[in-house]
């Protein structure tokens, strides 16, 4: 029996005119734009549509911005009929999973996710923090490079476990500016600087972990109606206080990507459905569970292949 895991993307997906077409050709797709519009009190959805790209790619505005257009998806497919028996989500993308899990409600998770980019950069100063993806090197030598920077008094650590081959540092400019060229020397095929304003997942964040901590204390978060695999343990969560004291601490902790994925492959999941814009979390599948089926969902055409699939299977 073939299950599907529903995989939601996290920031970095963002472009301008993501979600458009599917705003307008469903109904259920305009509607969640409408909510996120009103619940923020500011039109997300001119900015997801027509940006400037310069204001999109400010973290308080990426994050409503993708979970908004990945809820849009995710409602399309379920209004076709299509469900998930796993979801999960990389960083931001894990508050789209539990809006589709049911422990969230989308409304009052997109003002979360604005406060949340608001605290996140707040946390660290543009410009003072950054993030490095590092390829073809082993999730250990990387962390003990990064360690043995720490030690010297500069912050940087291993925060994105994202697939083999692919892990990403973040902490302050210095920090990891060093520790990429230390880790080219030792070994890294590359060490990619990352067009991010904060260094997210670093112990940098715990000022907005802290806050977050305040906003999810007055949230509703009920216990999932579906599986949900979470980014700091890499594993099923579905009891509404854990899911909340998991997202406080993933503010500031590591996303174990990998992880996540390797789990959905043991809960049977064999069908990867990327719901969201852009293709990355597809690109990380591939890598990791190389036997699985995979597609994404952020416009017409996508979603056409995805339930022609889903039509041949039933």
């Amino acid at each position: 029996m073939s299950k599907t895991a529903f995989v939601f993307p996290g920031q970095g997906s963002q472009t301008v005119g993501m979600g458009k077409d599917l705003y307008d050709n469903f109904a259920v797709a305009k509607a969640v734009f409408e909510e996120a519009d009103e619940a923020l009190g500011f039109s997300i959805t001119d900015m997801c549509f027509n940006g400037p790209e310069e204001e999109l790619m400010k973290t308080y505005n990426t994050q409503p911005a993708i979970l908004t257009v990945s809820v849009a998806c995710y409602r399309v497919l379920k209004e076709a009929g299509i469900d998930a028996d796993i979801v999960a989500g990389h960083s931001l993308g894990e508050y789209s999973a539990l809006v589709a899990a049911g422990a969230l409600s989308f409304k009052e998770a997109v003002v979360l996710v604005h406060k949340r980019g608001q605290f996140m950069q707040q946390a660290v100063p543009l410009g003072e923090g950054g993030m490095a993806a590092i390829l073809g090197m082993d999730r250990a030598s990387i962390i003990e490079v990064c360690r043995s920077i720490e030690e010297q008094g500069r912050a940087v650590q291993a925060v994105n476990f994202n697939c083999p081959g692919q892990v990403v540092i973040a902490g302050n400019t210095e920090g990891v500016a060093t520790a990429a060229e230390a880790l080219k020397k030792a070994g890294a095929k590359r060490a990619i600087s990352l067009p991010v304003s904060a260094p997210f997942h670093s112990s940098l964040m715990k000022p907005a972990a802290e806050k977050l901590a305040v906003e999810l204390a007055k949230t509703a978060v009920n216990d999932a109606e579906i599986a949900v695999v979470a980014n700091v343990t890499g594993t099923i969560i579905t009891e509404g206080d854990a899911i909340r004291e998991s997202l406080v601490r993933q503010a500031a902790s590591p996303v174990l990507w990998e992880d996540c994925v390797a789990q959905m492959l043991e809960f049977g999941a064999n069908v990867f459905v990327e719901v969201g814009p852009g293709k990355v979390l597809t690109g990380f599948t591939k890598k990791i569970a190389k036997e699985s089926t995979t597609f994404n969902v952020e416009n017409v055409a996508s979603l056409q292949k995805t339930l022609d699939y889903f039509k041949e299977v039933r």
